[in-house]
């Protein structure tokens, strides 16, 4: 029998899109699922774009692998994952590789490569950006794991990811749980992107009146300029869709309750444990939780809002033009932060401009100006923030004011904004000389003694509130 140069087990949407981009790429492509009819109907399906090794049995996919064997893993996340694991393991020999390419908690993928390192067996988590679209034609792809992994697994994943100036959409992340943090990150800013555009998108229909179809047309303007993206560009096609069977809007049909599969929630927990604010991530994951409890909302529908309408007219989409793009600044810089966070915390060594590069394509929130970012980690690769990058900072500078408006005329109007409003406080509160966290530590000193700092000499102290308030020294 013919060997598979590379295997995936786990045919839905997108393993089934991943194994053809393999085959379309000239590997020989092992294939299995639990389900053996979804394995025939593949190969019945898409014979005709390479070469299938079908396999009914997990024992007979690892048998028809090339040693050392690689097998990509694309199951559903949780217990369904570590079952597959650790029944490849039995079936596999120190140097082979299992890849995980689906949505796993990084905790998780630690654990994991630790557990099969120590069988010699080689596991990379491993972050897939793009839908089943990008599974097909090309994803952005994030993998972690060890470095000899790396040298047998990334030829082929760089031939399979996007390719963007030629440079491909693929490169080694870091170890262990490294790929997929860094795919969990990207998914953070994923939420916290949409969150500002739907903000956009809302206050300019509410102030201005506009129908979906004219604010369709204003996001097309947009994506011609510095917001360029494939969000904004769906964005467009979103607005601009009009419903078959009512006639009505699309946009007007879908039930206002937005869903998610918990990558922008561990995104946050995390940045919790790593003492990195996220705010906008956060609001948008909190925006979608209040949206998913319409119990709640209808309740309160009878509260009471400012009698203001009809606020601003063309200005006004300008500035929110502004607005958007400074919020997308603050969001990425957050996201960043929190990576460079992580690979400190866990020793993994990320270039965080590399990150950049990789999500240029095949990702959701694949976009012109990570092109800027991964110029400015290039010209210091020790940036503090993306806020102190001259460029950003400029472009920040300039949107401040348009920045500042949009904000006052969501809250004159009552559209709720805390996307655009978190990131402009973040942005206020990073460039303070002097915050009130002042305030609070002498707070917490008087009520539990947790001491303080001076700004005019070292060491910790503590004032006798209760007493004589003499300050001694902790």
């Amino acid at each position: 029998m013919d060997l598979a140069d590379i295997g995936v087990t786990g045919l839905a949407v997108m393993g089934r899109n991943l194994a053809r981009n393999l085959a379309r790429h000239g590997y020989a492509v092992a294939v299995h699922n639990r389900s053996a009819g979804r394995t025939q109907q593949l190969v019945k399906e898409f014979a005709g774009e390479g070469t299938f090794v079908l396999s009914e049995e997990l024992a007979g996919f690892v048998a028809s692998l090339k040693r050392p064997r690689r097998a990509i893993i694309m199951v559903k996340a949780g217990a369904g994952t570590d079952a597959v694991i650790d029944q490849l393991a039995e079936l596999m020999e120190p140097g082979d590789m299992i890849v995980d390419g689906g949505n796993a908690h990084f905790a998780d993928t630690r654990r994991r490569e630790a557990a099969l390192r120590d069988k010699g067996i080689h596991f990379v988590g491993t972050g897939i950006s793009g839908g089943e679209e990008g599974a097909l034609n090309g994803p952005s792809i994030m993998p972690g794991g060890s470095k000899e992994s790396w040298e047998a697994l990334g030829p082929i994943l760089q031939d399979i990811s996007a390719k963007v100036d030629g440079v491909p959409c693929a490169v080694h992340v870091g170890p262990d749980g490294a790929g997929h943090f860094v795919k969990m990150v990207h998914n953070g800013i994923e939420y916290s992107d949409m969150q500002l555009i739907a903000e956009s998108y809302d206050l300019l229909r509410q102030a201005l009146g506009a129908t979906p179809a004219e604010l369709a047309q204003v996001f097309r303007e947009w994506n011609q300029g510095e917001l360029e993206s494939y969000l904004i560009e769906i964005t467009a096609e979103v607005l601009d869709q009009v419903d078959v069977a009512t006639g009505k809007p699309f946009i007007d049909i879908v039930v206002d309750q937005a869903e998610q599969k918990g990558t922008g929630r561990w995104t946050v927990q995390s940045a919790l444990d790593l003492g990195v604010p996220v705010t906008g991530i956060a609001e948008a994951v909190f925006a979608r939780a209040l949206s998913g409890h319409p119990e709640q909302r209808a309740a309160a529908a009878s509260l009471e809002g400012p009698k203001l309408s009809g606020v601003g007219g063309r200005e006004l989409i300008e500035d929110v033009r502004q607005a958007l793009y400074a919020s997308k600044i603050v969001a990425y810089a957050q996201g960043f932060d929190q990576m460079a966070a992580a690979s400190k915390e866990y020793g993994w060594d990320l270039e965080l401009g590399a990150m950049a590069t990789i999500w240029r394509g095949g990702c959701i929130i694949r976009a012109r100006f990570l092109d800027r970012i991964r110029s400015a980690y290039d010209a210091d690769p020790t940036l503090p923030t993306l806020l102190a990058d001259p460029t950003f900072a400029a472009a920040v500078n300039v949107a401040q004011e348009s920045w500042r408006r949009v904000v006052t005329t969501a809250v004159q109007i009552g559209v709720p904004t805390p996307g655009f409003s978190s990131a402009l406080a973040y942005y206020d509160g990073l460039r303070r000389e002097r915050l009130p966290a002042a305030l609070i530590q002498g707070l917490r000193d008087f009520f539990g003694a947790h001491t303080y700092h001076r700004v005019d000499r070292d060491g910790a102290y503590h004032t006798d509130w209760s007493g004589d308030r003499a300050e001694r020294p902790a």
